[in-house]
């Protein structure tokens, strides 16, 4: 099959691939991960898949969310629910497994591959279901660390398993890229050493958001 006619679709687990990035110590550029992609064959559809907290005034994942809404991903989100555990604590539930799985299945008839960004376990049977369909599948996630980000069952399933290790240096975001943090104009000085010194902690999602 000629790259030309290789038809692929990616699925990306957005909280899951963050999460083993992370874990390798690099960020993902979304940019350089859809021309990867589409440099393979015919990308018919790039999904991004994560759960957002709905009542925060500011969601740090939001810059993310509309950074790849508007360069080529279809972002699926839903809100997150709250609740309280046989302990006691509060806790919050945002699982977009399911979504995930009826757009695999539904897309499997239009492609030739399908690249999954995730290291569930739980989507081995998916995987199993949309091979029988006679599409090939790829997941991406890491055996670089300790433990592995990657269950064994659905590493054992994929037609072809990519550890993300090996894609940094094509899917990496240059640490240069990153953008200086700001200091408030026209602020005493010892109010400049505080805020910036705040604004270089970790924000989450957000610091995968590329221009």
């Amino acid at each position: 099959m000629s790259p030309a006619s290789n038809k692929i679709a990616l699925f990306i687990d957005g909280a899951n691939l963050y999460a083993t990035a992370k874990t390798l110590g690099f960020d993902i550029d979304y940019k350089r991960l859809l021309k990867e992609f589409q440099s393979r064959g015919t990308l018919v559809r790039a999904f991004y898949y994560t759960a957002i907290i709905e009542d925060q005034e500011y969601s740090s994942i939001r810059p993310l969310i509309d950074w790849l809404d508007y360069n080529g991903y279809t972002v699926v989100t839903k809100a997150t629910k709250e609740f309280i555990d046989a302990a006691g604590r509060r806790k919050v539930k945002g699982n977009m497994d399911i979504e995930l799985a009826v757009d695999a299945m539904e897309l499997a008839e239009h492609v030739d591959q399908i690249v999954l960004f995730s290291g569930d376990g739980d989507f081995r049977s998916l995987v199993e279901a949309v091979q029988r369909r006679g599409v090939r599948v790829t997941v991406v996630s890491t055996i670089s660390s300790q433990p592995p980000m990657i269950a064994d069952e659905l590493r054992r399933q994929a037609d072809v398993f990519t550890d993300l290790m090996e894609l940094q240096s094509k899917l990496g975001r240059d640490p240069a890229e990153r953008p200086a943090p700001r200091e408030p104009r026209h602020a005493p000085q010892f109010l400049q050493r505080s805020v910036t010194s705040a604004s270089v902690a970790p924000r989450g999602n957000d610091d995968a958001f590329e221009d």
